[in-house]
Parts: structure tokens; C-alpha cells; sequence
């Protein structure tokens, strides 16, 4: 976790969980990994863990963390916090115990606002009436290409008081996607070793869908070598456009 991120779309970042595993092609490339082998080789005891032989693909050991669940308690002044930028909260693995433990800590401190994002929106569908969604909860899937937008539908059904898209690493056009019920939307090409191009029609693309639908449009990252490496500007200027929250749905 860090008190200050490079992420241009949050303040910090908070991980009670680490660990997570390839799902669809947007995790090929996974920063998570990467950074995950560099911190188990420097001995850091939450990367310990080995990856399950059973998921479908390479990844790091699912820990849970309940020692960091206080850090934000002791977070005075606000901040947007990004959850779990090490692990996916709605893992097969992470018990919802555990996750119903994370979604009380950030009712408690309702001075801060808290993104939390999943590959897994089938199971994040599945155990959203089992959680109390407080206010300051903005709820979000990834979406790298056109045959992910079933996630969205999935997202759909969850009573955040915003829901988000971050189609990072974007690795093909969106053109089904509905917008529908979707608050906030986040584009950005893959960076590192391998990084695979993301081409300027599929952006600009995105970009006018949301403007179509009154849904906010942030571009993080072009991508390339370096996260910074291709900047940030689409059609002469940046997009740093934030979601205004809808007012919960009372009983």
C-alpha cells in the first residue's frame, strides 16, 4: 500500500489482499506480476505466497492481510484510495468474510472515497446483496476488448453510487458497449516489455460514446515502454473527466 500513487486517477493505494491470477488476455502483461516476482525476490513477506496450479494461467499467491485492514483508519485527512492495485477483491479465493470485512472498514471512514475494481463481475454480481455498499464506494470492471462486455452487464446490477469502466490495457475497439447505468470511464494503451499497441480510432472511439451518453471520459496512458512514454493528450488536449456520484436508491 502507498500513501501517494503514480496512478492518475487516484491518491493512494491499499491492498488487504495481494495475490491474484490470469483471467482473459487484458492480464498478460500484468503490471501486478511483474512487480510481485520483484518484491518476493526482495523478501517482502505478503508476496510469499505461491500461485494456484489449479487457475488457468500464471499469477502470484492469494494472501489475505487483516493486519492492513486499520491502514485507512489512520489516514486522517481524505483521500481516493484505489483497492487492492496488488489483487482483485472479488478473487475466487478471497472469502467474503473477508471482503465484507474491507467494505466495513471503508463505511467507517467516510472521509475517504474508495475504487475498487474486478475482472471477476460474475462474482462480484454474486456477492453484491451480501455486502452493504456504503456511499463512498465507487465499483468498477475491466474491459480490454469486445469480448469482455458481458462484465459490464454484471456491473450493472450493483448498487454503487458509481460504476466505472477502466478499459486498461484497451486491446481492440468497444463497439458494443453499452453505457448504460455507467457513471465513469477510464482508457489507456498496456506499457512495459511487450506492450501491445492500442490504436488512436479505438480512444477516440471511446470518447465519443461517453460525450453520447453523459458518462465521464478519463484518458490515462497512450502506453509504450514506460507507463509516460506515449503521454496523455487525445485531439490536442487531456481528459481527466471525474463521475458525479448518484444518490443512493433508499428502501
Amino acid at each position: 500500500m502507498a500513501d501517494k500513487s503514480a496512478i492518475e486517477w487516484t491518491e493512494a493505494t491499499w491492498n488487504p489482499t495481494t495475490g491474484c491470477d490470469r483471467i482473459s488476455t487484458g492480464c498478460d502483461n500484468c503490471y501486478a506480476m511483474t512487480l510481485a516476482k520483484r518484491l518476493k525476490a526482495m523478501g517482502s513477506t505478503k508476496y510469499q505466497t505461491d500461485g494456484d496450479p489449479r487457475t488457468s494461467g500464471p499469477g502470484f499467491g492469494v494472501a489475505l492481510h487483516p493486519e492492513a485492514l486499520d491502514v485507512p483508519r489512520r489516514w486522517r485527512e481524505s483521500r481516493t484510495i484505489f483497492v487492492n492495485s496488488m489483487s482483485d477483491l472479488f478473487h475466487a479465493r478471497v472469502p467474503l468474510s473477508h471482503v465484507q470485512r474491507v467494505f466495513e472498514v471503508m463505511r467507517e471512514t467516510p472521509w475517504h472515497t474508495y475504487q475498487v475494481l474486478t475482472k471477476r463481475a460474475a462474482r462480484l454480481a454474486k456477492l453484491a446483496p451480501h455486502i452493504d455498499w456504503p456511499p463512498n464506494v465507487w465499483m468498477g470492471v475491466s474491459v480490454e476488448d469486445d469480448s469482455q462486455r458481458a462484465r459490464v452487464d454484471h456491473l450493472r446490477a450493483v448498487p454503487a453510487v458509481v460504476r466505472f469502466i477502466s478499459a486498461e490495457p484497451l486491446l481492440g475497439p468497444l463497439p458494443s458497449l453499452d453505457l448504460d447505468g455507467i457513471d465513469w470511464l477510464i482508457a489507456g494503451g498496456e506499457s512495459g516489455s511487450g506492450c501491445r499497441p492500442m490504436e488512436p480510432a479505438w480512444v477516440a472511439d471511446l470518447r465519443d460514446q461517453c460525450s453520447g451518453s453523459g458518462t465521464a471520459f478519463f484518458f490515462k496512458q497512450w502506453g509504450g515502454r514506460t507507463p509516460k512514454a506515449g503521454g496523455r493528450i487525445l485531439d490536442g488536449r487531456t481528459w481527466d473527466e471525474l463521475p458525479e456520484p448518484r444518490l443512493p436508491v433508499l428502501a
